[in-house]
């Protein structure tokens, strides 16, 4: 059962992104790498929020690990570059997302994937986005959280103390220089009674 726990803010009569110009300042985290975390960036977040849940094809994955096949904690979905997206506002966000990086990031995003975690048991372990170009070269990785409010973990690749953020719906976060590369991020498992939470994650182009 997905279950709508979003934020009062976040629910509206349409979907927009909200202007970056001006908005949270750059967090450096060290060795190259920096995040910014813009809070309500999305209005209407709730309502794409419903959409995405009832109208995305969600995979149950499987994966190997420790040489047994288990069931990945959440589902997951993958628009690759020119594949049409689930939803316009999710088109809308990418282009404001390009229009406020686009010329720092020297290329436009590309991709979108999609997790749904469905409740506290649904999680992400610590990692980064290297597969392909994330793991040399420097990228962005734009994250709008929709749904219900989880914690997001930051630390530095290989172990080290965390920062811990709650990400609500709405709620955008940008990792980027070698973020990817020296950094790891995870949603952990929660004990606590929580609703859905959508994750939107915009790429460039050969980053996974």
């Amino acid at each position: 059962m997905v279950a709508l726990q979003g934020s009062l803010f976040a629910q509206g009569p349409s979907v927009a992104p909200r202007s970056l110009v001006g908005g949270a300042g750059r967090t450096v985290l060290g060795q190259g790498a920096w995040i910014e975390l813009h809070r309500d960036w999305l209005a209407g977040a709730d309502r794409l929020f419903e959409r995405l849940v009832r109208s995305v094809a969600w995979r149950a994955e499987r994966r190997y690990m420790y040489d047994r096949v288990v069931d990945v904690p959440r589902l997951c979905a993958f628009y690759a570059e020119g594949e049409p997206l689930p939803d316009p506002a999710l088109s809308a966000a990418m282009a404001a997302l390009d229009r406020a990086y686009g010329a720092e990031l020297g290329e436009p995003f590309a991709t979108v994937g999609l997790c749904c975690y469905r409740d506290g048991r649904d999680s992400v372990a610590f990692h980064g986005d290297t597969v392909g170009r994330g793991a040399t070269d420097d990228t962005m990785v734009a994250v709008c959280s929709l749904g219900a409010p989880r914690a997001f973990l930051l630390r530095p690749r290989g172990g080290g103390p965390s920062s811990r953020l709650v990400l609500s719906g709405g709620d955008l976060l940008v990792m980027g220089g070698s973020c990817q590369r020296t950094f790891e991020h995870a949603v952990p498992k929660t004990r606590r009674p929580v609703g859905t939470r959508v994750s939107v994650q915009f790429r460039t182009r050969g980053v996974r």
